[in-house]
C-alpha cells in the first residue's frame, strides 16, 4: 500500500503552493489516480473548482449519523502523513495573507484555531502572522480555569468546544480575532463562534482563515448577511474554493455503503483495511508481516478491521507499563525519549501561546530534534504521530527534524476522535487505519473521554520509524497497554520512539474565580429566530419551529386541569385578531405610547441607579462601571427589555446586553440558560426584566430557582406592579400595556416557551417557535417604534419619578395576593392559579385559556376596551365589582371539561 499524501514546497516570495506528485495521487499502470474518485464514483459527490481542490483534497466515508462523507486534507497533518514544512507552510502562508489583509491592525489581532483537527493549522497562522498570540478550542476540560465561552460543532464526531484561556483578558480586545478552521463548508460552527463571542466581546473585525472554502452556493451569501446582522467586517482568506456537489440521498447511501463494508468485514469477505495484523483487502491473503508492510488481508480480532480470509492475528507485544523513569534500552522497538522541554513553555495553545512562547520553543527546537534523531537508529522513513489536539509541538518538531537531519523522509500526521471507514484503494484517501483505546481518560471528569482513537495512514506507509508525542496526561496505562497505541504502532513499524510533552496547567493566579462555563450554543437572534434585530435580545432558547406543539384551546384547559399535562407542554393555537381588534390594538397603543414610555424610563433610570448597590462596596471602580445586563422572562417581558435597552441609548448611550430567557411555572427557571449567562457575565449584573405583575407568582418562582445560583439577584424589574410584588417597577398603575393585547404578533413573532421532555434535554434550553407563516400580521417593532418616538417627550416626567421612587419605601406589599386569595374563595375557585389578576393577565385568560367569567373595576374606562371585546367574542360576562386593586381579574373555569363550553368554545352558563 501506498499511503496517500501531497508533496509541495513553500513558496516565500508570493506565498502561494505548488502541490508536487509525490504521493497525494497513486499511479497504477500509468494512470493518476485520484484519491477521492472511490467515493466520487460510489456515491456521486463531485469536487467542483479549479484543480488544485484535488491536490488539496480527497475523499472519504464518516462513520457519523450527520454527514456522509470527509474531505481529508492532504496538507493538514491529520489523517494523511505529510511533509512537515509542507503542513507548517501552508498555514504561515495563510497568516501572511491574514498579515497583509490586517495592516496595521495585525498588532492587536487575536488568532483562535478549532480543536482538534485544525489546531496546528491555527498555530501556523500565527507563525504566519507573526505578532499575534493564539487560542485553540478544546474539549479537554481543565479544573479550576474558567472559559471565556463554548460552543457546539453540529456534523462533527465530537461536537462540545470550551475556549480555555489562561489571560482571562486574551479575548477582551476589539482589535481583529482571526478564527482557523480546515475547511468552510456551511459556515455554522465559525458562524456561532463569532456570534457568541460578539455577544460578550463585541469587535470590529473578524476574519475567517480555512485551507479550502467549499460554501453551497446557498450558504456563499450568508456571510455579508451575518456581517450586517452583528454590525462588523468579516473577511474570508482560502487557500482555494470550490464547493461539493451532494447529490439527493447521500447520507442515507453513504451510511449503507459503510455498513456495507462492515458485514462483509465481520463476514470475512470485507475490504476495511488496518489492524496490528497489516492491510490489504479482497485478496484472501495471509501474507502480511507483524510490520504491515504487506499486503495481508485486516483481521477483526482486536476490533479494528476486518477483511477477506479472516487470518488470525499478529502476536501483540507485551504491554509496557508506564515507566516512572527513562528506559535506557528498547523493548519491542518502542523506546521512550526525553526531550528536555523548555520548563513552563505550554504544549500548545489550549491556554494561549504567544510570540514569546514561539520563541522559546523555536530556540529549543534544535536541541530536542538532535534528542529525537539519536534514537531513530538507521531508520529512512520516520513519521512523527501527534495527538489529537496536541498538533503543534509534533509539527515543530518534525519541521526541526526535516531541516536538520540529512538522509531521512520525515512525514507527520496525528491521531483522531473521527471514526472513518478505511479501504485499500489507491483512489481512497484512508488506505488503513489503527484503532486503539482512549488514553487521555484522565483528563475529563466523570468518566467522559473514553472510546476509540484513530490513526489513519500509518499501516502500511512504509516507515521504519514512529515518533509518538503525547502530553503527559495522555502518557497512560491505557497507552502502554495491550491494543494501546503504542503496541499498534509496534505491530506494524520496526522502532517507535515515544517522546512526552509536560501537560501545561496555568498557574494558580491566572485562575479566575467564575462558575463553569454552559456547553451550550449561542443565543438565537434575529431576523433567523423573531422578527427584532439581532442586537435587540439574544434568546437563549432553542427553535422548535419545526415541531407540532399546537392543541385547541379547550383540550389544553382539560389537561392541564385534570392534571394530565403542564401547560408548557403545549402551545394554544395562536390568535389571529380580527380587523376590529387590530384597530383597537392600535387606538390603544396611540393613546397609551407615552405613558409605557414613561414607565419604560423610569424602571431603566431606576435599574441603572441602583445598579452599583449589587457590589459589595458600592463606591468601587468596578461596581461605578458594571452595567447591567437585562434578562427578560420570555416572552412577555421581552418586549419591554428590548425599550429598556432603547432608553439606555438613547438617553445615556449605553449598549446593554439584552437576552430572554424562560421561567414556567411550577418548573422553575431555565437552569441551562442560566449557566450560560453565570459563564458569559458577572452574575451580580444580571438583571430580569417582565412586563408586568399580576398577584406575584413569577417573582416568587424566580427566587426559589435562583436559590441555587450564587451571586444571582432574585428580583425582577418590571413595567407595572399593580399586585406591590417587586421594588423596581415604573409604574403600579394598572393600566393597558398594548403588547398585552395580542401575542407572537406583538412579541417578535415568537410563542410562548415550551418544556417538554422529548423535545428538551437534560442539557438543553427551553424551547419556542418562530411564526414567520404570521409576518404579514407582526406589530412588534410597530409597538417598539411607537414607544420609543415619546422617549423625548417624557424625559422630564421621568427625573421626576425616578427622584421620588429613590426616595421611597418600595417594598413588596404583596397586596394582589391577598386580593388574589380572597377573590379565590368569594367565587368558590378554591386554586389560586385559576385567578389572574390585572389587564395584562386577564388578556392572557381571553387569548390562551377557557374563561370563566371576568371582574371589572367599576367604572374602568378606555383600558378595558380590548378585553371586552374579547370577552364579546368569547361570550364571557364581565362583571363590574367594587373594590378590587387591579382594573380587571380574569378568572379560568374552574370546574372546566370540553362538556362546560358550548361546540364553538364559548362559555355556557354552569350552576
Amino acid at each position: 500500500m501506498s499511503a496517500p499524501g501531497a508533496e509541495g514546497i513553500a513558496r516565500p516570495d508570493d506565498g502561494h503552493y505548488r502541490l508536487g506528485n509525490d504521493n497525494e495521487t497513486a499511479e497504477e499502470n500509468g494512470n493518476v489516480v485520484w484519491s477521492g474518485s472511490w467515493v466520487a464514483e460510489r456515491l456521486g459527490i463531485e469536487l467542483v473548482g479549479g484543480d488544485e481542490l484535488r491536490e488539496l483534497l480527497g475523499l472519504a466515508l464518516r462513520r457519523n449519523p450527520k454527514r456522509a462523507h470527509l474531505l481529508v486534507s492532504n496538507v493538514l497533518g491529520k489523517h494523511v502523513p505529510q511533509r512537515p514544512s509542507v503542513v507548517h507552510g501552508a498555514g504561515v502562508a495563510l497568516g501572511k495573507r491574514v498579515r497583509d489583509l490586517l495592516g496595521d491592525a495585525a498588532e492587536q489581532a487575536v488568532i483562535l484555531g478549532y480543536a482538534e483537527t485544525a489546531t496546528g493549522l491555527g498555530h501556523s497562522v500565527a507563525d504566519g502572522v507573526e505578532r499575534a498570540p493564539y487560542l485553540h478550542s478544546t474539549r479537554r476540560p481543565v479544573a479550576g480555569v474558567a472559559a471565556a465561552g463554548g460552543f457546539e460543532e453540529a456534523h462533527s464526531h465530537a461536537t462540545s468546544h470550551l475556549l480555555l484561556p489562561e489571560d482571562p483578558e486574551l479575548l477582551a480586545g476589539d482589535g481583529p480575532l482571526v478564527l482557523v478552521d480546515d475547511e468552510f463548508s456551511t459556515g455554522n460552527t465559525v458562524l456561532n463562534t463569532v456570534r457568541a463571542l460578539h455577544a460578550r466581546y463585541p469587535r470590529r473585525w473578524y476574519v475567517i482563515v480555512a485551507l479550502v472554502d467549499m460554501r453551497s452556493a446557498t450558504d456563499q451569501g450568508r456571510l455579508a448577511e451575518f456581517a450586517q446582522e452583528i454590525g462588523a467586517r468579516v473577511d474570508l482568506v482560502a487557500m482555494a474554493s470550490g464547493t461539493v456537489a451532494l447529490p439527493e440521498g447521500v447520507l442515507a447511501r453513504g451510511q449503507a455503503l459503510v455498513a456495507e463494508y462492515d458485514e462483509a468485514a465481520a463476514s470475512g469477505t470485507g475490504s476495511e483495511t488496518g489492524t496490528a495484523a497489516g492491510t490489504g483487502i479482497g485478496t484472501g491473503s495471509e501474507t502480511g508481516t507483524a510490520a504491515g508492510t504487506g499486503t495481508a488481508t485486516a483481521t477483526a480480532a482486536t476490533g479494528v478491521g476486518a477483511g477477506v480470509g479472516a487470518p488470525s492475528p499478529s502476536p501483540q507485544p507485551p504491554p509496557l507499563p508506564a515507566p516512572t523513569s527513562r528506559p535506557d534500552t528498547t523493548r519491542n522497538g518502542i523506546v521512550r525519549v526525553s526531550l528536555g522541554w523548555p520548563d513552563g513553555l505550554p504544549d500548545g495553545g489550549r491556554h494561549g501561546f504567544t510570540p514569546a512562547h514561539r520563541a522559546r520553543l523555536e530556540a529549543a527546537a534544535p536541541a530536542m530534534a538532535d534528542t529525537l534523531a539519536q534514537e531513530l537508529g538507521d531508520a529512512r522513513r520516520v513519521l512523527v504521530l501527534g495527538f489529537e489536539e496536541l498538533m503543534y509541538a509534533p509539527l515543530r518538531l518534525a519541521l526541526e527534524l526535516e531541516r536538520s537531519v540529512t538522509g531521512i523522509e520525515v512525514r507527520y500526521s496525528t491521531t483522531t476522535r473521527s471514526p472513518v471507514l478505511a479501504v485499500d484503494d489507491p483512489g481512497y484517501a484512508i488506505r488503513s487505519r489503527l484503532v486503539f483505546p482512549a488514553h487521555d481518560t484522565g483528563a475529563f471528569p466523570a468518566g467522559e473521554g473514553t472510546g476509540d482513537r484513530y490513526a489513519y495512514n500509518v499501516a502500511g506507509g512504509g516507515f521504519d520509524a514512529v515518533v509518538a508525542v503525547v502530553d503527559s496526561l495522555a502518557d497512560s496505562p491505557e497507552l502502554h497497554a495491550p491494543g494501546g497505541l503504542l503496541a499498534q504502532l509496534a505491530a506494524h513499524v520496526p522502532r517507535v520512539v515515544l517522546a512526552v510533552v509536560p501537560s501545561y496547567l496555568p498557574s494558580p493566579s491566572h485562575v479566575a474565580d467564575r462558575q463553569e462555563p454552559s456547553m451550550l450554543p449561542a443565543p438565537l437572534r434575529g431576523p433567523a429566530f423573531s422578527s427584532y434585530a439581532a442586537d435587540d435580545v439574544g434568546w437563549l432558547l432553542q427553535d422548535l419551529s419545526d415541531v407540532e406543539l399546537e392543541a385547541p384551546t379547550e383540550e389544553r384547559e382539560e389537561a392541564i386541569q385534570s392534571g394530565g399535562a403542564h401547560y408548557a407542554e403545549s402551545l394554544p393555537v395562536e390568535y389571529q385578531p380580527s380587523p376590529e381588534y387590530q384597530e383597537l390594538f392600535r387606538s390603544a397603543l396611540g393613546t397609551s405610547a407615552a405613558r409605557i414610555a414613561r414607565a419604560v424610563g423610569t424602571v431603566t433610570e431606576t435599574v441603572l441607579a441602583e445598579h452599583p448597590q449589587r457590589y459589595d462596596d458600592p463606591a468601587s471602580r468596578e461596581a461605578t462601571q458594571a452595567r447591567p445586563v437585562l434578562v427578560s422572562l420570555a416572552r412577555a417581558g421581552t418586549p419591554v427589555g428590548v425599550l429598556m435597552r432603547r432608553w439606555a441609548m438613547h438617553r445615556h448611550g449605553l449598549d446593554l446586553k439584552h437576552y430572554a430567557i424562560s421561567i414556567v411555572r411550577g418548573r422553575g427557571i431555565d437552569t441551562n440558560a442560566i449557566r450560560w449567562l453565570a459563564a458569559h457575565h458577572n452574575p451580580a449584573d444580571i438583571v430580569f426584566v417582565d412586563g408586568w405583575t399580576g398577584k406575584g407568582a413569577i417573582t416568587r418562582e424566580l427566587a426559589d430557582a435562583l436559590a441555587e445560583f450564587d451571586d444571582f439577584h432574585p428580583e425582577i424589574a418590571v413595567l407595572a406592579d399593580p399586585g406591590g410584588c417587586v421594588r423596581t417597577y415604573g409604574t403600579r398603575e394598572d393600566f393597558l400595556i398594548p403588547s398585552a393585547c395580542l401575542n407572537s404578533t406583538v412579541s417578535g413573532l415568537i410563542s410562548r416557551t415550551v418544556l417538554r421532555a422529548d423535545l428538551v434535554g437534560p442539557d438543553d434550553f427551553h424551547g419556542a417557535k418562530h411564526y414567520r407563516e404570521l409576518a404579514d400580521a407582526d406589530v412588534s417593532g410597530y409597538f417598539l417604534d411607537t414607544v420609543a418616538a415619546r422617549f423625548g417627550d417624557v424625559t422630564d416626567a421621568v427625573d421626576t419619578d425616578v427622584k421620588e421612587l429613590l426616595a421611597t419605601d418600595r417594598a413588596p406589599t404583596w397586596e394582589g395576593w391577598a386580593a388574589v386569595e380572597r377573590i379565590s374563595e368569594e367565587y368558590g375557585i378554591h386554586d389560586v392559579n385559576l385567578v389572574k389578576p390585572g389587564v395584562g393577565e386577564t388578556t392572557r385568560v381571553l387569548l390562551r385559556r377557557v374563561p370563566w367569567k371576568i371582574l371589572a373595576k367599576r367604572g374602568a374606562g378606555t383600558d378595558l376596551d380590548h378585553v371586552r371585546l374579547l370577552a364579546e367574542q368569547r361570550g364571557v360576562p364581565v362583571e363590574e365589582v367594587d373594590g378590587l386593586p387591579y382594573t380587571c381579574v380574569g378568572l379560568i373555569h374552574p370546574r372546566y371539561t370540553r362538556g362546560a363550553t358550548g361546540a364553538d368554545g364559548t362559555a355556557v352558563a354552569t350552576s
